[in-house]
């Protein structure tokens, strides 16, 4: 999975309000960076989420805060860091896994051993959070395409959150997620952590390999360095954005897309309202219209 900036959970405690003209600027920039519209209710969690910011640059109001966030692009996305929760677990959603590594993944290795398609895959996990998701994908390949048999696999995850990012690379967790993984994955891909590291476990160096992060944001115009995907999973993202935002991302997310590959949203979404040049294939994934099941050749 994945993530989507949200501000959630209780208001807590403040020790500064913020007026209407601040709190529409506020809006006006959330909305035009990261897609989400704050509405009236989420004005007190604006506030718990970014006062915190103010204690440490000791500032006094809201509109000397919006001042250094409209001047300092780091500061603006440490405000982006500061407001966005990041919801995410191992193998969300359990039946997209199970689409993958009984239908897509058996087709397109036989393919490959036909010579219809290459050895080679390349995935994006487009709102990857703290890397559980791009991990989970990781696994469930390396089980259809073991290291050895010849397959070149790489797997993207970005999100608009540097501080889940860096979580993602170290690749780190409380031991307790382990619940979420199959029994067997978790033998196999997953470090227990002793000493210091003890209630932790580790992504092994195996699925490591494949994984690789950087920051990006969906409403940019144009997303570099992603290429043509054959998997591209952006789950429980688009709820937060308002029908104009969601129908330019999926436009701009299926750039990306190859020919032969699947889109997959997650189960609260659907783009069956929108004129994008896509097919359902089951609930929640997509693939682009007039495409068949032959893959591309990338000679």
């Amino acid at each position: 999975m994945t993530t989507a900036p949200l501000l959630t959970g209780g208001p807590g405690s403040f020790e500064r309000q913020i007026g209407d003209h601040d709190f529409a600027r506020f809006q006006a920039l959330v909305h035009r960076e990261i897609g989400i519209y704050l509405g009236e209710t989420k004005r007190c969690l604006l506030v718990g989420r970014l006062s915190r910011r103010l204690r440490d640059l000791g500032l006094g109001s809201f509109a000397e805060y919006y001042a250094q966030v409209e001047s300092d692009p780091e500061e603006r996305i440490r405000m982006f860091d500061a407001i966005s929760t990041n919801e995410t677990r191992f193998f969300r959603e359990p039946a997209h896994f199970q689409l993958l590594k009984e239908q897509i993944l058996p087709r397109w290795r036989s393919e490959a051993d036909e010579g219809r398609r290459p050895r080679s895959l390349r995935v994006w996990s487009a709102a990857s959070s703290t890397g559980e998701e791009a991990y989970s994908l990781a696994m469930t390949l390396l089980r259809s395409f073991p290291a050895g048999a010849g397959w070149e696999i790489e797997i993207l995850g970005t999100d608009i959150s540097t501080r889940v990012l860096d979580v993602a690379r170290q690749a780190i967790w409380p031991l307790e997620r382990s619940r979420e993984i199959p029994e067997a994955d978790l033998k196999s891909f997953m470090l227990r952590g002793f000493g210091p590291e003890e209630g932790m476990m580790k992504a092994g160096p195996e699925i490591r390999s494949l994984v690789h992060f950087h920051r990006l944001n969906l409403m940019d115009d144009v997303y570099p360095g992603i290429g043509e995907i054959d998997l591209l999973f952006c789950r429980n993202v688009l709820i937060y954005f308002d029908a104009p935002t969601k129908e330019a991302v999926v436009s701009r997310l299926l750039r990306h897309l190859a020919p032969s590959g699947y889109l997959f949203l997650g189960h609260a979404e659907s783009l069956s309202s929108m004129a994008v040049p896509v097919r359902s294939v089951v609930a929640t994934v997509y693939a682009k219209s007039g495409s068949g099941t032959a893959a591309r050749s990338r000679t």
